[in-house]
């Protein structure tokens, strides 16, 4: 059968893009709750491929994307939802778009031990990073206009409504390690929790586009200047979207590494 494997970049490090979701926080915090939800075994054999933290590679995905070995990632950290806020496999992302990295990772993981060391890793990266990245309320391209625009926020240019969303994290926890914020809003009861990882990935996308469609209701479509508590009134939808992807992150972790 065939395999859809993904070859370990070798070009050296890059600086972080200026759009990437969640920032380096955000990605550092999903990936932090969802190892509060990792069995012993998961966590051992991932340290077999990562003997070391795993949010270093946190936004590793977003510092390499041109790298001429994955270029062909680029678009694949955003998606479109359709007016009922399903997925939507618009044309316009004809390269792939967060689903297409997700599903990719997520076969290969599932058969890891065939594939080599530094293919593990790849798809780690990836699934590490574009479960973070659906959950993102700027990745989700709805209907109607694209969610770039420059705009100002309290006064002090943005240089786009979207990178607003990825640095929100940092603009709620200015000062806060990611270790203290998954701490913080990891808050739920094991009941809870598997609500939230239950369905496919299809399912994962229409809860984040029921979740982030109200960023547009606080600041329409070309809105220049922002509401001035946009991010006040983020701070319970941008902790739940951070928490739901590493509560998810888990799952699939522990399936893959787990057994």
């Amino acid at each position: 059968m065939k395999k859809f494997l993904l070859l370990a970049a070798t070009a050296s490090v890059m600086f972080a893009q200026s759009a990437m979701a969640w920032g380096r926080l955000g990605h550092e915090v999903v990936i932090k709750v969802a190892e509060r939800h990792l069995t012993e075994k998961a966590k051992a054999n991932i340290a077999k491929y990562m003997p070391y933290d795993l949010k270093t590679d946190a936004v590793w995905m977003d510092q390499h994307r041109k790298d001429k070995e994955i270029a062909y990632t680029t678009a694949w950290h955003v998606y479109n939802v359709g007016a009922d806020h399903n997925y939507d496999p618009n044309p316009r992302l004809m390269k792939g778009d967060v689903m297409t990295g997700v599903r990719t990772a997520d076969y290969n993981l599932r058969n890891y031990k065939n594939l080599t060391d530094s293919a593990v890793v790849m798809n780690l990266r990836m699934i590490l990073h574009f479960v973070g990245d659906m959950h993102c309320p700027t990745h989700s391209y709805f209907p109607g206009p694209r969610c770039f625009w420059k705009c100002t926020l309290n006064g002090k240019p943005q240089k786009s409504f979207h990178g607003v969303y990825d640095n929100m994290p940092k603009f709620l926890y200015k000062k806060a390690s990611a270790e203290d914020v998954a701490a913080q809003i990891d808050d739920l009861k094991k009941g809870e929790i598997k609500k939230i990882q239950k369905g496919t990935f299809y399912d994962w996308i229409k809860d984040c586009g029921d979740n982030n469609r109200v960023i547009y209701e606080w600041n329409p479509f070309n809105t220049e200047e922002l509401n001035p508590n946009t991010v006040e009134l983020s701070r319970d939808l941008v902790n739940i979207q951070m928490r739901n992807a590493g509560y998810r992150l888990a799952l699939l972790l522990n399936e893959y590494f787990g057994k």
